[in-house]
């Protein structure tokens, strides 16, 4: 019995031998990751947190005293005004994404044939070149002077430009442009990946092609839906580049509030506190897309 204790008990040594190897060389594999992550994401958000809780003097300079002034100001209703037009464009974007995305995402899938590298190599060569030249591109052709107001104006249609720029129409039309491949990628992923048997099995059972869309295709493509709403809805509530040239002064969303208060104002703790609110909207925007969509969402989101 004795010599049977000190088998085991070596044997369990060895085990935890080998479980402590393990952890090391996870460890040794993942910290260059966790230190970047660190340095480059939680130290910033926490230089911000800090500074989003100071006193702002009457030149920019920053007043190192705790306060709430900044967080109660935020309530107030211009900011809680922007935040909510964001929160709105978004929510307008990421539906005109999906209304546009999907089906284009299912013809791929479903029609494309041999030719679906191509379709899909054709949606993702736009975002290869620079995010500000296809906006202003855009923009080249919705001015005033642009493109589309010069062929309606010589096409008689109409007798003076069509004012398209500084709209919210105009805001909506360049976010959608800018981020709909983000939708359709992943439902084309989630669309690929759909049992076809299943589709057949419907069919089989005397469900309508509508009736199969909504029941059975519809349901299991739900986390490329999400996926996509996580990729659009997020860095859209957060853009400030869109609206800075297609809003104009008139329209501003949360990212143009934000980069108005750090690089104009130089109001740092306000920006600072802002971006905190921005920050944490998205955030629970997140948990909840994803507590809703499960692990599906979040694997193709990534």
């Amino acid at each position: 019995m004795p010599v049977l204790d000190d088998v085991s008990a070596s044997q369990s040594q060895a085990q935890k031998r080998e479980k402590r190897k393990l952890a090391l060389n996870i460890a040794a594999y993942l910290s260059p990751i966790i230190i970047i992550v660190i340095v480059f994401v939680f130290a910033p958000l926490a230089i911000i947190l800090f500074f989003g809780f100071l006193k702002s003097g009457p030149y920019g300079q920053i007043i190192y005293t705790f306060t709430f002034e900044n967080v109660i100001a935020m309530m107030g209703g211009g900011y809680g005004k922007v935040f909510l037009r964001s929160v709105y464009l978004a929510f307008q974007t990421n539906f005109l994404c999906i209304l546009f995305g999907y089906p284009i995402a299912y013809y791929i899938a479903r029609f494309g044939g041999k030719r679906k590298i191509l379709w899909i190599f054709m949606i993702i060569v736009p975002s290869w070149s620079s995010y500000l030249i296809r906006l202003y591109a855009l923009k080249t052709l919705v001015g005033t002077k642009g493109t589309i107001n010069t062929l309606l104006i010589n096409l008689g249609l109409v007798s003076e430009p069509i004012q398209i720029l500084y709209t919210n129409f105009a805001v909506t039309m360049a976010l959608v442009f800018a981020w709909l491949p983000f939708m359709i990628l992943p439902i084309y992923a989630a669309l690929e990946g759909l049992d076809r048997s299943v589709l057949e099995a419907a069919t089989d059972l005397g469900a309508t092609p509508f009736r199969r869309f909504f029941r059975v295709t519809l349901p299991l493509t739900r986390g490329g839906l999400l996926a996509g709403s996580i990729l659009v809805f997020i860095p859209t509530v957060g853009e400030w580049l869109v609206p800075s040239i297609f809003g104009g002064s008139k329209i501003m969303m949360a990212g143009s509030l934000v980069a108005h208060k750090f690089t104009q104002v130089g109001n740092i703790p306000q920006g600072s506190s802002l971006a905190i609110m921005l920050a944490a909207t998205l955030v629970l925007i997140l948990y909840l897309t994803i507590k809703w969509g499960g692990r599906e969402a979040l694997e193709k989101a990534l």
